[in-house]
């Protein structure tokens, strides 16, 4: 059997997929697995070991600008996936994407399996249209796509799987031994969640981070998403990191670069603190875990909860903001145990 697992979006929503990669190849040893991911995400599974191979498209849009040497680079690569003759397709996401759909469409498989609301057109012409989920965490709705193939929920929980490339190790060891911090001997605060009431403030950093390092001795590697507010691409969070690079903290030791290198130095910590985004995903796991922290209704929180060995969160009403000191101690301490 081949199978063609389709997957657009961002890198924490590829990373959220993995469990389903390792759940077809278990179940199905014999078959081959294939990835269509993308110029952007599709480094975060390369090498997984569940696949036999990843194709990757080109995106035809940069922000609000279209890329049209990438439209016919990526209708070339779907001509050539069509002529492989797949058995099945599944569109790997965790609700109904019409554009997802359309590509696995193009590719011609003799079934393809994906969430299409009933009475939606596309649900006449895919031949496993499921109803797409009304909660559940994204991984395990993304699970649920391989039960149209007989494949019975995994006995166990999978949780999202990345193995850190040497380049990225190389680059923590040699970072940290420049700034003279040990591996294990600091934590990661991020920012990265776009929205300033998903932010903890400048305080509540400075409050944290100085009690964590008069208590337990860690220093902070401080990272953010590279960028002003305004980015047409991709908003980064330059203004929000300001206000607390300003208060020239001794123990907080700031890194602003690509997300690859900073992965390496999430996997050296003791631990770390993200906002939900994309390396709160990464950091649920890596080997300290991850204290996520959102500011949504709880909905948001069932699907988008850190998932991982060493994974906590703490869920605001409104804002960040509220969170009490106390409150955060209490949810870190064993992650720093």
């Amino acid at each position: 059997m081949k199978i063609l697992v389709i997957k657009r979006d961002k890198l924490g929503d590829l990373l959220l997929t993995t469990p389903l990669f390792a759940h077809l190849r278990a179940s199905l040893p014999d078959a081959q697995i294939h990835l269509l991911a993308n110029d952007y995400n599709a480094w975060v599974a390369s090498g997984h070991p569940a696949l036999d191979r990843t194709w990757i498209y080109p995106r035809t849009r940069m922000g609000s600008a279209v890329r049209f040497g990438a439209v016919f680079r990526q209708m070339g690569l779907l001509w050539q996936l069509r002529r492989l003759r797949y058995e099945v397709a599944i569109v790997a996401q965790g609700e109904f994407s019409p554009r997802a759909v359309q590509r696995a469409l193009w590719v011609g498989a003799r079934r393809t399996i994906a969430y299409v609301p009933s009475g939606e057109r596309l649900s006449r012409v895919v031949s496993n249209p499921l109803d797409p989920p009304t909660g559940g965490h994204e991984t395990n709705r993304i699970l649920a796509l391989s039960a149209p193939l007989g494949i019975a929920p995994p006995g166990r929980l999978l949780y999202p799987t990345f193995d850190l490339p040497p380049a990225s190790q190389d680059f923590a060891r040699d970072w940290l031994a420049e700034k003279g911090l040990r591996p294990q001997g600091y934590i990661v605060f991020g920012l990265g969640a776009r929205r300033s009431r998903k932010q903890p403030g400048a305080d509540q950093i400075e409050r944290w981070t100085t009690t964590l390092k008069e208590k337990h001795g860690l220093d902070t590697v401080f990272m953010w998403t590279p960028g002003g507010s305004n980015n047409p691409l991709y908003p980064g969070d330059d203004e929000a990191a300001q206000a607390v690079l300003a208060r020239k903290l001794p123990h907080l030791y700031p890194y602003r670069g690509p997300i690859q290198e900073a992965l390496g130095l999430v996997w050296t910590a003791r631990t770390s603190m993200f906002p939900d985004s994309g390396l709160m995903h990464f950091a649920a796991a890596s080997p300290g875990g991850v204290l996520g922290l959102f500011a949504e209704p709880a909905a948001h929180v069932e699907e988008w909860a850190p998932c991982g060995p060493r994974a906590a969160y703490l869920a605001a009403r409104e804002t960040v903001a509220e969170f009490g000191d106390e409150q955060v101690y209490a949810a870190l301490a064993p992650l720093l145990a």
